[in-house]
């Protein structure tokens, strides 16, 4: 493939997947930026490997299996454990004092059901929001989360459950 073919290819990629991906990276990371970042390495990675990729799979699969990787490797690492334990005392400060608008944000039934989604173990979280915002196939979840197609049904049925349950709690006690 010649470079500017390589080059139209890779921009054409990244305007139709770009805030799938940002959105897919933020689910993971917490962070818009650092979700940018992550991006923008998995458009990096794209681009190396373009070449080589055989079109066997949706390239959309394949965009999604980097960035997840890209995203699980950022959170292995030790400057993101640093980071972490930061961002983590400063939000305690931040949590005694919020602003009118952090306030009305966290009312908001949107608002919810994320923290409801969020406070689920990662492999529910993670088969949710590329079942449900991402709009990704069953098939396509295992491939990307590098799973057995039986294993992301039955995570996702129970995801499902306990969200019920959450949910279920919240209307009664909430």
């Amino acid at each position: 493939m010649e470079i500017s073919e390589k080059e139209d290819l890779l921009e054409q990629i990244m305007i139709e997947h770009g805030s799938d991906l940002v959105r897919l990276a933020f689910n993971y990371v917490k962070d818009k930026e650092t979700a940018k970042d992550m991006v923008q390495n998995t458009f990096i990675k794209c681009y190396e490997n373009l070449d080589n990729f055989r079109f066997e799979s949706a390239i959309k699969t394949w965009l999604y299996r980097i960035t997840v990787n890209q995203c699980k490797d950022y959170l292995k690492s030790w400057n993101y454990r640093k980071v972490h334990a930061k961002s983590f005392f400063g939000n305690a400060v931040k949590s005694m004092f919020p602003s009118t608008e952090e306030k009305v944000v966290k009312n908001s039934e949107h608002e919810e059901i994320k923290k409801i989604i969020f406070s689920l173990p990662e492999k529910y979280r993670e088969v949710i929001f590329l079942y449900y915002y991402e709009s990704l196939s069953i098939s396509e979840i295992a491939t990307v989360t590098d799973q057995k197609i039986n294993t992301v049904k039955t995570r996702l049925t129970r995801a499902k459950q306990r969200l019920k349950i959450i949910m279920e709690e919240a209307n009664i006690y909430g």
